[in-house]
């Protein structure tokens, strides 16, 4: 079996790590240029590149002269390649984890040869890099750091608006990934469910065609609706519920008086939202919204 030249940081667990060790690796969502230094040495180093799409991985590794195995390991097959994938690792081999673009795990393949490996006791090291999330967020302006990540919305269209309809009282940013034949129909589902907030989109991020765009979701229906053919994959950033009029309190009855101002939201959806962002019991923040919400009254 190959060692791996570098000093690595060894996964810590209950027991003692066996055998191999296994790597999970981001890879470029578009520009080649942004796969890191150390995930290239990895790539070369290991025995094996479990990878989601062999022939897309390939065509990666041809770029940067890389030759080492590949097998594919993609949603459909994951359980048992994962069996596989394991016995290797525990027979002392070095397997490298990739996914056609980005981090694997983040909406792509991955997390059930991560848990087995963690279960069996094997050494997972992350080695990190570029993923579509990180990307659209870092040129997003947001204050805040706090956001709710969806990844795929679902695909029939009466489940994505039911998971829509109870996030309409959600503070924080929505960000979800959204393929380019179900774009228009998402973005009308946001408007209906969500209302009228601002959004931006990136869609081909870091690739040739790069798109950033922010505007009202209903300006962005209406242009992606117009557009002839619409090509690579997106992602989009709804912004939360936002105050009427006032800035959004931190004072805990000050806040529960904010959330009883804005249309639509209910005692039980402001408890649920200030327990969760405040850290505190619901029965706590539950009693002090019954003396709030009376003040109506």
């Amino acid at each position: 079996m190959k060692q791996v030249k570098g000093k690595e940081p060894q996964a810590k667990a209950a027991s003692p790590s066996k055998g191999g060790t296994l790597f999970v690796v981001a890879t470029p969502i578009g520009n080649l240029e942004d796969i890191t230094l150390r995930a290239l040495r990895i790539l070369k180093e290991v025995d094996l590149i479990a990878a989601e799409d062999t022939r897309h991985t390939r065509k990666l590794l041809t770029h940067f002269d890389i030759h080492t195995p590949l097998l594919s390991y993609y949603k459909e097959n994951e359980a048992s390649r994962s069996q596989e994938i394991v016995a290797r690792l525990l027979s002392g081999a070095q397997v490298a984890l990739v996914s056609d673009a980005g981090t694997p795990g983040i909406s792509d393949p991955g997390g059930i040869l991560v848990k087995s490996a963690h279960e069996q006791g094997v050494s997972v090291v992350p080695i990190p890099g570029v993923s579509a999330l990180a990307t659209i967020l870092s040129v997003a302006g947001l204050t805040e750091p706090s956001h709710l990540f969806l990844a795929f919305l679902p695909s029939k269209g009466s489940e994505r608006r039911k998971l829509l309809r109870g996030l309409k009282n959600e503070v924080h940013p929505i960000v979800f990934y959204e393929s380019p034949r179900r774009i228009t129909a998402s973005l009308g589902d946001c408007l209906g469910e969500l209302g009228e907030r601002r959004a931006l989109i990136g869609r081909e991020l870091t690739k040739i065609h790069e798109e950033i765009v922010s505007a009202p979701l209903s300006d962005l229906l209406a242009d992606f609706k117009g557009r002839e053919s619409i090509k690579g994959e997106f992602v989009v950033l709804i912004e939360g519920l936002r105050a009427t009029g006032t800035q959004r309190p931190d004072n805990l009855d000050d806040l529960l008086r904010w959330y009883r101002a804005q249309d639509g939201v209910s005692l039980k959806d402001a408890v649920a939202n200030i327990a969760k962002d405040l850290d505190l019991s619901r029965s706590e923040v539950y009693q002090k919204a019954l003396a709030v919400w009376k003040e109506q009254g």
